[in-house]
């Protein structure tokens, strides 16, 4: 149980989104649960489910790639809900297809500074709050195209597996306090933007998953319930694959 810990959790506002279903989750455990998003009236929405179920919630707009924006949520939920003891990191774009020949660096930068920079900013607003709790767990929520690469997708790869190396930093920096940190490279969810693809794709896609379906954003956030709890306490580093497979080799 999460009785007494502040969470906050960027991304959250897709209505079949994995963000979501973990906020909702760790407030099911027993956490109050802060959730930020650029789209501030869907996150808002998260935040009154959350509040319908007795726990505190509030909202907070912010651009994951703006470190003015981040800082000041992150400072905003400190003084109404309290210090942070568990950091979800799930904010994430994949916008940007297109091969390295024809990526324009513009878009480069605007994943990894939402993907990537996004996450270590987050990280550098609760760190020291954690250490002098001597208590803390950080969750980032990585791809598996950060492990395999993807075809068109170079810094959408690119910013999954920056994620990982930050993770384990994290976790060598964090462990003389009790704080752990770890990654969950995420297969195919059956979230909002994986119905938005078109059928025959997403037929694809599943072909090559051992297990031949999708995930459900539920399976992410059990797994995360867990890593935010003591019984995941000596877990620390680990790169936790939630696959059905697809990291496999599968013909």
């Amino acid at each position: 149980m999460l009785n007494e810990k502040v969470c906050f959790v960027s991304g959250a506002a897709r209505g079949k989104g994995n963000g979501r279903a973990i906020a909702l989750k760790l407030a099911q455990e027993g956490a109050d649960v802060a959730v930020g998003d650029i789209l501030y009236e869907e996150a808002e929405a998260v935040a009154d489910e959350i509040r319908a179920t007795g726990r505190r919630s509030m909202a907070v707009r912010m651009d994951m790639s703006v470190y003015d924006q981040v800082e000041a949520g992150l400072k905003k939920i400190k003084k109404e809900i309290g210090p942070i003891d568990i950091l979800v990191n799930n904010a994430a774009i994949m916008t940007n297809m297109a091969t390295i020949s024809k990526m324009k660096r513009e878009a480069w930068d605007r994943e990894i500074a939402v993907n990537l920079s996004g996450a270590f900013y987050c990280v550098k607003q609760v760190f020291d709050d954690m250490a002098e709790k001597r208590w803390g767990r950080i969750i980032n929520i990585t791809s598996v195209a950060g492990v395999l690469g993807g075809y068109g997708q170079c810094s959408y790869s690119s910013s999954k597996a920056g994620l990982i190396g930050l993770t384990k930093t994290i976790a060598l920096e964090g462990a003389r306090f009790a704080i752990t940190a770890n990654a969950i490279t995420l297969g195919v969810i059956g979230t909002d933007a994986f119905y938005d693809l078109p059928e025959e794709a997403r037929n694809k896609i599943l072909k090559r998953v051992a297990m031949k379906r999708e995930g459900d954003p539920a399976d992410v956030s059990s797994l995360v319930a867990f890593l935010s709890s003591d019984e995941a306490k000596y877990i620390t580093g680990a790169n936790m694959m939630l696959t059905g497979g697809l990291d496999l080799f599968v013909f």
